[in-house]
């Protein structure tokens, strides 16, 4: 029987799009997801197709149940909010180190062929070269950068110490449709989006000149797709954004063409932890992995809003 690729966080945003699409390419899935930030709703109507598990990987035991008969893990779980991880570091590094740690352990004992890890540009903290190059010194300014660096160290460890084919992709500022815009540590462009569409004024933490490759969440998928099967990638690192930045101003000003509307901006106190600027250097992940955004900032930011409308319908 053919063996399953599991998707833990699957639930999760980027993680239910990352299980659509390998449905959709006629995979084995299995998905597994405490719900503690994931919500089911994003995979109705894949359940017939999946095998689904409501479970928390810091249990080892619910990492070894993850991973049997198991080729691939595509390791998507997480609580990925810098501002949460600062106002609770023991329970963000519960979900972030402790289950990923566990998590390999599994794979490496059941023998899967492949673990991709969901790493994070927030590792590279406030460097002052710019674009963001894989081999630039982490810098991380939150305890939610520490705990992915740690992941992905540990991801390179498993590699190197046992042969487990691991790879790591360290995301820019991933968004798309079913992003949750409602919560208090929501990414910027569903909260934005979803305050414009209701008329309410928007909030920008600092002067609004700090920029972010923002990358439209496909483009996040096909290079998990890519970082399965590229063979030479193995114990690697590699960026995922579109290559461009845009500072927060510009962003609200584009959504304010996209919706229509006029924005009424305040502007408070930065957050501590967060980053002046953000863009990755694509060169590596271009020329080892194929990886190409194929979806720009604008179109991305298009096909969100009409998702966005069309749930609030």
């Amino acid at each position: 029987m053919e063996k399953f690729v599991v998707v833990t966080g699957g639930a999760g945003f980027i993680g239910s799009h990352v299980a659509r699409r390998l449905v959709r390419d006629g995979a084995r899935v299995r998905v597994v997801d405490d719900l503690s930030t994931g919500k089911k709703e994003r995979l109705q109507d894949l359940l017939p197709a999946i095998e689904f598990e409501r479970a928390d990987l810091a249990d080892p035991a619910v990492c070894d149940r993850a991973v049997r008969d198991a080729e691939c893990v595509l390791h998507q779980a997480a609580i990925p909010s810098v501002q949460r991880s600062v106002e609770d570091p023991v329970a963000t590094n519960r979900a972030n180190v402790t289950a990923t740690l566990n998590l390999l352990e599994s794979a490496r004992r059941h023998g899967v062929r492949r673990f991709v890890f969901a790493g994070s540009s927030s590792v590279y903290g406030d460097a002052e070269v710019s674009p963001k190059r894989e081999d630039l010194p982490p810098n991380p300014r939150s305890p939610y950068a520490l705990q992915k660096l740690v992941g992905e160290r540990y991801a390179e460890l498993y590699y190197r110490l046992f042969g487990l084919e691991t790879v790591t992709l360290r995301y820019f500022n991933v968004f798309g449709p079913s992003q949750d815009p409602n919560s208090e540590y929501s990414a910027v462009i569903p909260k934005f989006i979803a305050r414009l569409l209701a008329g309410k004024p928007l909030t920008v933490y600092g002067d609004g000149e700090q920029s972010r490759d923002f990358t439209y969440v496909e483009n996040a998928v096909t290079a998990n797709l890519l970082a399965l099967k590229t063979p030479a990638a193995s114990g690697q690192v590699f960026n995922v954004g579109c290559g461009r930045s845009m500072t927060l101003n510009r962003l609200i000003k584009v959504l304010e063409g996209v919706i229509g509307v006029k924005a009424r901006v305040e502007y408070v106190s930065p957050r501590p932890g967060d980053v002046r600027h953000s863009l990755a250097d694509l060169t590596k992940a271009g020329r080892e992995l194929g990886y190409k955004p194929l979806i720009g900032v604008e179109e991305g930011l298009r096909k969100t809003v009409e998702a966005m409308k069309s749930q609030s319908r």
